[in-house]
């Protein structure tokens, strides 16, 4: 694998690392770097992770995001640093508002706003993830599916980051829609992901906040995956792109994001160059703890 390229959690870690820098714009400004990886333009969920980290270390009461709203406004360069402005909307007893807009030079690219609550007492309603759904050990890892295919027409580089250029090992049911659209074409799936080891402590952030921004980071890979195969759309068609266009989710509990979880996914519509995925992630041991929504653009030509 190349260099940034490795099966680690560091990659994620170093997306989410910031550095404090003067405001230009708002109340608080901080940097962070984009991953590496073999699109022309930086990973969307680089910025939707740095984001919520950047909002969450705005808060200093104890509050936990339990919601964020973006919008991708422009791509943004790989290996360069994005400026994230964090403005203070609101600071009450119950919740809290932030806006985030990210710059890379001198243009925005990414604005959000992310909520946070204190928590109160109240009823209790967790969503239920089929039962049928086959057991990470029983799957091969990605690494694993495309070293028996030999990689088919994709490249070298391509390859060793979907093997191990994610910080997490990423498990599909039915299969993976890399190389050709493997199982039924129908509008759902599910995936099993993991860090591929546990995750780094990372500056600024609590264990918890760092395991949220975990999540916000990894939705993104997979997201539309149900609209390409409904489509019958491999990543590796030639002539496909796609791009991240807006994106909502939402925390509904804390969870360490060390053992596996199951993203549950669905296409919700598909039209006119757009597709909307839908997608909740579970613990192993089946509690729902949050939710997803993204619409893409989907351009096959």
């Amino acid at each position: 694998m190349t260099a940034g390229m490795l099966a680690t959690s560091e990659i994620f870690t170093s997306a989410i690392t910031l550095e404090q820098a003067e405001p230009e714009h708002f109340d608080l400004a901080f940097t962070a770097v984009t991953q590496p990886c073999p699109w022309p333009k930086a990973y969307g969920g680089d910025l939707v992770a740095a984001a919520v980290a950047a909002a969450m270390r705005s808060v200093s009461d104890g509050k936990t995001v339990h919601s964020m709203h973006s919008y991708f406004l422009r791509p943004a360069d790989i290996g360069a640093p994005v400026r994230y402005e964090v403005e203070l909307l609101r600071d009450g007893r119950g919740y809290s508002t932030r806006q985030v807009r990210g710059y890379q030079n001198g243009k925005p690219l990414y604005t959000c706003l992310a909520n946070f609550a204190a928590g109160e007492p109240g009823g209790t309603f967790r969503a239920e993830v089929a039962a049928d759904v086959p057991g990470p050990e029983d799957l091969p890892s990605s690494a694993d599916f495309l070293a028996a295919r030999g990689g088919g027409t994709m490249t070298g580089e391509s390859k060793a980051y979907w093997s191990g250029g994610r910080s997490f090992d990423m498990r599909h049911v039915p299969g993976p829609v890399y190389l050709a659209v493997e199982g039924e074409k129908v509008p759902r799936q599910a995936v099993w992901v993991k860090p591929f080891d546990p995750l780094r402590p990372v500056e600024g952030l609590t264990a918890a906040q760092r395991d949220l921004a975990a999540l916000a980071y990894v939705c993104d890979y997979t997201i539309l995956e149900p609209v390409l195969r409904v489509l019958d759309l491999p990543w590796a068609r030639p002539g496909l792109v796609t791009a991240s266009l807006d994106h909502a989710m939402w925390f509904h509990r804390e969870s360490p994001v060390g053992d596996w979880l199951l993203y549950v996914q669905e296409a919700v519509a598909a039209d006119s160059g757009r597709g909307l995925g839908y997608g909740r992630f579970f613990t192993r041991d089946g509690v729902h703890i949050a939710t997803v929504a993204q619409e893409g653009m989907i351009r096959a030509s």
